[in-house]
């Protein structure tokens, strides 16, 4: 199948999907400088934890071709700097920091290198990692279907397709994989994940486009669902994950997790092995980024609470590693107790 592309890098130029206008609208914007790089991930117009990764180091490459076009110097201070404000955005996705730090180290090797050396050498890196992502989802994909029974019905949180990464994904991926590639009849119930809808605006586009079948359900009816068996499965993304199996996810994650152990329902969560940070022993570490309280007073551009109410908006919790049926990542299935290292 084709899958939705999150982004494109053609000939040096990038441009992402702005996924604050989905399912609506399908309006592709230009990444030219830092600002609209920065804002780009900041605003969530790219999102999922792999695809900001791709997304900044692709970024890292066209703003500093871009700045030594504009008279600038074609220097690693200058590109260090670059990689240093984009990983400044957001706090908890740890592939932001990956892809920053090995763009990073890339650029320190190449100290006194031409000019127009120095930038090839940093795109051919820049491309590694995207022509990476998307292999890490194919392997994610085989070992995660390789979970999901003929007939079964996976429920999914948040996004974690094409959408949030650069290939086809990963819970999704997993799903595509068993319906396209093994022809397994399945079925997806995916949550709408409140605030920002990313479940109902971006999950649902892609199965429906997809032909998956698939049913859209709020947050909170995620109980009666697994209480009256429908859910054979849970299946989710992760954004950063412990060396104890601590797993970081779109905020509801961790409810999803505890009503899956209580009703005896298998949770996985899928990842490349880019998300986990082997410099934290266990999700207490983990940075939880909190968001406007706009977003949870709003209701798109409609106030639907006083704007003087108080908001408490963290954007992810964790799930405990105890909780955790398995973690998949490209180099297979993992069994608790985890330690990752």
């Amino acid at each position: 199948m084709n899958y939705i592309p999150s982004l494109k890098y053609e000939s040096g130029q990038l441009t992402i999907v702005d996924q604050t206008r989905l399912p609506v609208d399908s309006v592709w914007l230009p990444i030219h400088d830092l600002n609209t790089a920065c804002e780009a991930i900041v605003a969530l117009r790219v999102r999922g934890a792999p695809a900001i990764g791709v997304m900044a180091a692709l970024s890292s490459i066209v703003v500093f071709r871009n700045s030594v076009k504009a008279g600038e110097a074609a220097t690693v201070e200058r590109f260090l700097e670059i990689c240093n404000t984009l990983r400044k955005t957001r706090p908890t996705a740890v592939n932001l920091f990956y892809a920053m730090d090995r763009m990073s180290a890339k650029a320190a090797g190449l100290e006194g290198l031409a000019a127009d050396a120095l930038q090839q050498q940093l795109e051919d890196e820049a491309v590694a990692i995207y022509r990476e992502d998307v292999e890490l989802c194919d392997a994610i994909g085989r070992h995660g279907a390789s979970l999901i029974k003929e007939g079964a019905t996976v429920l999914t949180h948040c996004n974690t397709g094409s959408l949030a990464t650069a290939g086809r994904g990963t819970a999704l991926g997993a799903i595509y994989t068993a319906f396209f590639e093994e022809a397994k009849k399945i079925k997806v119930i995916n949550t709408e994940t409140r605030p920002l809808l990313q479940g109902a605006r971006l999950t649902s586009y892609e199965l429906v486009t997809a032909g998956i079948p698939t049913t859209l359900i709020t947050d909170s009816m995620a109980a009666m669902v697994m209480k009256q068996r429908r859910v054979d499965l849970v299946m989710v993304g992760a954004d950063r994950i412990a060396r104890n199996g601590d797993s970081a996810n779109k905020i509801g994650t961790l409810a999803l997790s505890i009503l899956a152990k209580h009703y005896g329902i298998p949770f996985y969560v899928l990842a490349p092995s880019t998300t986990i940070d082997t410099t934290i022993a266990d999700g207490s570490a983990i940075v939880i980024e909190e968001r406007t309280a706009d977003e949870v007073r709003s209701f798109g551009e409609r106030r639907t609470a006083p704007a003087n109410v108080n908001v408490f908006n963290p954007a992810f919790d964790v799930a405990p590693a105890d909780l955790i049926s398995g973690i998949v990542t490209e180099k297979g299935v993992f069994r608790g107790p985890y330690d990752f290292r």
